[in-house]
């Protein structure tokens, strides 16, 4: 086993040093790729990122992978087989459209066959979807297809306003996955469709709303929402909600299931 494992410069545009211990996890900032002007009028990406702290953000999401003694990553060019190596954690969440930025990035076949196979030696590759109004799904499906999944072009945990919390609303026993959660909050999320010996892992009433599949050394975890952003880690949440504790569960469990260096 390596003592360290180094992402490529050239792919991320930073170098990042982990430990043989550590597991690195990386966040898409290429399918995922909107900009807006910052104070000063320069653009900026933003928008799930691991350093918004805002309710757009993904900085709480990151504080406890860290916590769980994982690196972050941000990869903002295409995945290749070059700049996975090395990733134990691959996210992508909500893939841009058109109304989203003026040439988004779409995933190809090549895109395809680069995940498919980090996967197969032993990646976890994390897919947030949207409803199909707020995200890129005929290509995201693409990629999914290859694992036996498939975002459906629904929407479920429909909330209508903050009135409405428990449209959103998803009640949990005794869960293998969500340990510590018993209720937790995804709104306006699309359905997933499962095929063997893919399983859903989460259902909101009779859907499927989070599913999980191995793959080779891998496995594929797919959510029907970004979820896990700031907001909806109890940023904002009646106290009732545990979205703080389903995420720290949630990490846990993708953690977990990297496989041990060869």
């Amino acid at each position: 086993m390596k003592a360290l494992y180094i992402s490529m410069a050239f792919a991320c545009f930073h170098v990042v040093t982990v430990t043989a211990q550590q597991k690195l996890v990386t966040l898409d900032s290429y399918f995922n790729d909107e900009h807006r002007k910052d104070a000063a009028g320069k653009m900026e990406s933003f928008h799930y990122k691991w350093e918004e702290t805002d309710n757009n953000g993904y900085s709480i999401l990151g504080d406890l992978f860290k916590k769980n003694g994982a690196t972050l990553n941000t990869l903002y060019e295409a995945p290749s087989s070059a700049n996975l190596k090395g990733s134990d954690v691959y996210i992508i969440v909500d893939p841009d459209t058109k109304k989203e930025s003026p040439a988004p990035h779409y995933i190809t076949r090549k895109d395809v066959t680069a995940i498919e196979q980090w996967v197969k030696a032993g990646g976890v590759l994390v897919m947030l979807a949207n409803d199909s109004a707020n995200t890129e799904l005929p290509h995201f499906n693409e990629l999914a297809a290859v694992f036996g999944l498939h975002f459906n072009n629904d929407i479920i945990s429909h909330v209508v306003d903050d009135a409405h919390f428990e449209d959103g609303a998803i009640n949990i026993q005794d869960h293998p996955v969500f340990r510590t959660s018993k209720k937790i909050f995804m709104k306006d999320a699309c359905s997933i469709s499962v095929k063997a010996p893919g399983k859903a892992v989460l259902k909101s009433k009779d859907a499927a709303i989070i599913a999980a599949v191995d793959h080779g050394r891998g496995m594929v975890v797919a959510v029907g929402d970004p979820w896990l952003y700031n907001e909806y880690v109890n940023g904002r949440l009646p106290a009732a909600f545990e979205n703080d504790k389903a995420a720290a569960d949630f990490v846990k469990w993708v953690l977990a299931k990297v496989p041990a260096k060869k």
